[in-house]
């Protein structure tokens, strides 16, 4: 726990709809003021921000961290160290380890391993079935109690429809959202990516939309039955934005996330069978780019995620039909919300931080994502201007495997503070 008191930025806080000039000051942790012309202690570091964003600390609700199992590609503490760098404060991690997270004995190592090694926050997030089979229900209430926020069996979504609807009614005795990587096993089985013209041109097996829609149309009957807290992981299609916006009108407790990935790029630039654009959900097509935008625009989508997938150079740099799905994500996250969403005028400052901080805050029913006072004092720092070239070779991830090595970014992360303390600045 330190003192810190962050002057000269402008304040952004969704959650109080503060948006102006002011200073924070954390106090043993927390933060114990906001205002204009903050009197520094005696003893007080200070963190000159002028210029930049100053945010509640952002929140990212999907990273892989490998750990434990599959350390050569990402550890808890590297992973949380690419965080840090990328601006987030909090992650929480996919159950997709080896052995999965399905026992309170993992979630605690989990737990229990960040307070060792993490400068970020680090929220487990249980798996919903025995193994992520799919066929017998993991167990829920001793992983609630050791320590997770949330159940998916992400990455291996949950064919048997019964096995889902009785996830969510225990879910919804937990009092934890069902979060689920919605995609049909049949109707993808052996695709490579987007199922259209350029899959045909370049000679590779598709994945079609409809694997994704069908899955999210199952589970939205699912959650209305139900009454559960159904969120859909990295949402990629126009049908998928549509029935989510049909859903929330009808009144069903569902939420939803993007990456940046999806919004920011196509199936189009697969052109070079580049390996590090091999990820599911695929990347699909403009009118897709164009849904989601709009739906972030609306309010439909209610955070973006990155799903940072780390994959040892070893497995990743194979053949594009051979290669793991996923890409890394927490270092470009903020650069590319930026660049694709705010500097094109399609959302306000206020916006991109609501989707960073009380969007995902509020679907995990988390206490943070906010600048009030008595909350831990997490705070992300960010420009809009300054121009930056990320090199993946000098990531602080285990793994380099981002299709946007060498792009030139305009704006991100400046400084980032978990509890009052600087954990990493640029």
């Amino acid at each position: 726990m330190s003192d810190l008191l962050i002057c000269g930025g402008r304040v952004v806080d969704p959650a109080s709809g503060f948006d102006g000039p002011a200073d924070v000051l954390i106090r043993d942790g927390v933060v114990a003021a906001v205002g204009v012309g903050l009197d520094c202690p005696v003893g007080v570091a200070r963190f000159d921000a002028t210029g930049s964003i100053v945010a509640p600390g952002f929140i990212d609700m999907h990273v892989h961290l490998r750990e434990p199992g599959i350390e050569h590609a990402e550890t808890i503490e590297t992973g949380a160290r690419a965080a840090a760098a990328g601006g987030f404060t909090t992650i929480c991690c996919m159950p997709n380890t080896i052995p999965v997270n399905d026992s309170a004995t993992v979630t605690s190592y989990i737990v229990q391993r960040a307070k060792q090694v993490a400068k970020v926050n680090v929220l487990p997030i249980g798996a919903i079935t025995k193994g992520s089979l799919g066929e017998e229900l993991a167990a829920i209430g001793s992983m609630r109690e050791a320590g997770i926020v949330a159940i998916s069996d992400d990455g291996r979504p949950v064919m048997n429809a019964r096995v889902m609807r009785r996830a969510m009614e225990l879910a919804m005795a937990f009092d934890i959202p069902v979060i689920d990587h919605c995609e049909d096993l049949n109707l993808s089985a052996g695709g490579d990516m987007h199922e259209g013209p350029q899959s045909v041109r370049l000679g590779l097996r598709g994945i079609p939309s409809a694997s994704e829609d069908v899955m999210v149309a199952r589970d939205l009957l699912l959650a209305e039955l139900t009454g559960a807290r159904y969120h859909v992981a990295h949402l990629s299609t126009q049908r998928s934005v549509a029935m989510v916006a049909f859903a929330k009108s009808k009144g069903i407790k569902v939420t939803c996330e993007v990456t940046p990935h999806h919004f920011a790029i196509t199936d189009e630039e697969l052109g070079t069978y580049d390996s590090n654009f091999r990820m599911k959900p695929p990347l699909r097509r403009d009118r897709d780019v164009e849904a989601i935008i709009e739906g972030i625009v609306n309010g439909v989508i209610d955070a973006i995620a990155t799903d940072h997938a780390p994959h040892a150079g070893s497995e990743k740099m194979q053949e594009f039909e051979r290669c793991p799905f996923g890409i890394t994500g927490l270092e470009t996250a903020i650069g590319l919300s930026l660049s694709e969403l705010v500097h094109p005028g399609h959302i306000s400052v206020m916006r991109l931080v609501e989707l960073f901080t009380t969007g995902p805050a509020g679907v995990l029913k988390l206490r943070c994502g906010t600048l009030a006072q008595g909350v831990a004092g997490d705070v992300t720092v960010f420009d809009l201007d300054t121009e930056w070239t990320f090199d993946a070779q000098q990531s602080c991830s285990k793994s380099k495997n981002s299709p946007f090595d060498g792009r030139v970014f305009r704006g991100g992360p400046v400084a980032t503070v978990v509890n009052g303390e600087i954990i990493w600045r640029r």
